[in-house]
């Protein structure tokens, strides 16, 4: 592990992943492989900022410092060619809130609301919970790799008259890290048939070696038609925090977001949030590129190991994310998996069915931001378990 990187035991902090176990699974003693953030400590400039503020000793009302805005714009610019203009941002406290708002700005109940599954289980929550008609075009998969039916995708759309399509790129659970073509052709069929295309790309820093990152607002011609929302959490395990960024380059886009916000008197976050945040996208690169190479690592253990010893599992090619999509259809039926991923090899992970149901039952999706030891022996738990 790199020297720069401090994986730490969590447990008894009051942190989700390992203390809120038992309300999640019923059993609070279990290895966390699931909700995604970190086991490793932040960047020492996020510490240090924030000791700063701490060690100030007052904490009232707060005006947002320009660097928290101008640290993103510069690293938008540097690492993903993208230009953003100060203007354009504005604030939401994490990025599932933003995507709720979006379904009530540009939905009426009952109409309908696109996804791709599987995907992120709070996007179904996001059109269920008011009141849509949730609609998928699945993905199709072939050894693993999933890659959109275009031809379904725009069915639906037609078929359903689909009003908004909630994009998760890269794609969370199986880790796709879309092509700009692949992109380009969701965009022109939504713009076709009229649909409004909420973006969330907060794994978007999280890209394996040998892919790139294509973000939404890099493809010209569709700013009208669209929101980006992103955020430090993901990239510097800041998810705490609750600042993340939703990007409207279109000003006639900005003023109903403001006039949504101010309707449910959201002005913004907590002064911790933003003097972290400046820090991070301001001097963690080095941070996030230890971390990504121990993803890397550990992706490539479950990839290697699961194919030299469970030569049936089907393991998605991480592109990007920390989030390891594993089929283990082949050795467990669907009805199984909870005894046999929580009972028998006595981890904490999420259940594939979580991302759109039974279909994906066999599956099961890993966190990788934690230590290579704990994906050894999460690993050689399963091998023995399905070996006997």
């Amino acid at each position: 592990m790199s020297e720069q990187i401090k994986y730490v035991d969590r447990v008894g902090t009051n942190c989700n992943k390992w203390d809120a176990m038992d309300a999640r699974f019923g059993d609070g003693d279990l290895m966390a492989l699931w909700v995604a953030d970190m086991d490793f400590v932040v960047p020492q400039c996020v510490i240090d900022a924030a000791r700063k503020y701490v060690d100030f000793g007052i904490y009232g009302y707060y005006k947002v410092p320009a660097g928290y805005y101008q640290n993103f714009i510069d690293w938008e610019k540097k690492y993903h060619n993208c230009e953003i203009q100060r203007e354009w941002l504005r604030f939401a406290p994490g990025v599932v809130s933003p995507i709720n708002w979006y379904v009530n700005m540009k939905t009426q109940p009952g109409e309908a609301v696109l996804v791709m599954k599987p995907v992120y289980y709070p996007f179904l929550d996001a059109i269920n919970n008011n009141g849509r008609k949730l609609v998928s075009s699945d993905l199709v998969c072939e050894n693993g790799i999933y890659t959109v039916d275009f031809a379904d995708f725009e069915k639906q759309i037609v078929e359903n008259n689909v009003k908004l399509f909630i994009l998760s790129s890269p794609h969370n659970p199986v880790g796709r890290v879309w092509k700009r073509e692949e992109l380009e052709q969701m965009l022109q069929i939504c713009r076709k048939h009229g649909v409004f295309v909420v973006a969330d790309e907060i794994h978007h820093d999280l890209i394996m070696p040998g892919y790139e990152h294509t973000e939404i607002l890099n493809i010209p011609g569709y700013t009208d038609m669209l929101v980006a929302i992103t955020a430090g959490s993901k990239t510097f395990n800041l998810a705490g925090c609750q600042n993340s960024f939703v990007i409207l380059p279109d000003e006639k886009l900005r003023a109903e977001y403001d006039a949504f916000t101010a309707s449910v008197r959201i002005k913004g976050g907590n002064a911790f949030g933003y003097v972290a945040v400046e820090a991070a996208f301001g001097g963690g690169r080095e941070w996030l590129e230890g971390v990504l190479d121990i993803i890397h690592e550990n992706a490539e253990y479950i990839k290697n190991t699961l194919a030299a010893e469970l030569p049936q599992a089907v393991v998605s090619p991480l592109e990007g994310t920390y989030l390891q999509w594993v089929d283990f259809g082949a050795y467990v039926k669907g009805e199984d998996m909870k005894h046999f991923i929580q009972d028998s090899c006595r981890l904490a992970v999420d259940y594939g069915d979580w991302f759109g149901g039974e279909k994906w039952a066999t599956f099961a999706r890993f966190n990788l931001a934690t230590s290579q030891d704990n994906i050894k022996e999460a690993m050689a738990r399963i091998i023995k378990y399905i070996k006997g």
